[in-house]
C-alpha cells in the first residue's frame, strides 16, 4: 500500500470508530441497555483501534538503531 492509500484508510477508520461511539453513547442514553449490543460495539471499536496503530506503524519507517 502507498501511503496516501493508508492514510485515507486510517482516516475511513477513525470516522468509523467516532461513529461507534456515538452509537455506543446513544445506547447508553437508552432506557432499556442491550449490554450485549454495546459490547460487541466495544470490541469492534478496539479493533479499529489496533487496525489504526498497524497502519500508522507502516508509515513510520524502520529506524536500523
Amino acid at each position: 500500500m502507498q501511503d496516501l492509500e493508508i492514510t485515507a484508510q486510517i482516516e475511513h477508520l477513525r470516522v468509523e470508530h467516532r461513529d461507534l461511539d456515538d452509537a455506543i453513547a446513544a445506547l447508553q442514553l437508552q432506557g432499556v441497555v442491550n449490554q450485549l449490543q454495546i459490547a460487541r460495539l466495544k470490541r469492534r471499536k478496539l479493533r479499529l483501534r489496533d487496525e489504526i496503530a498497524q497502519l500508522e506503524d507502516q508509515l513510520i519507517p524502520d529506524i536500523i538503531a
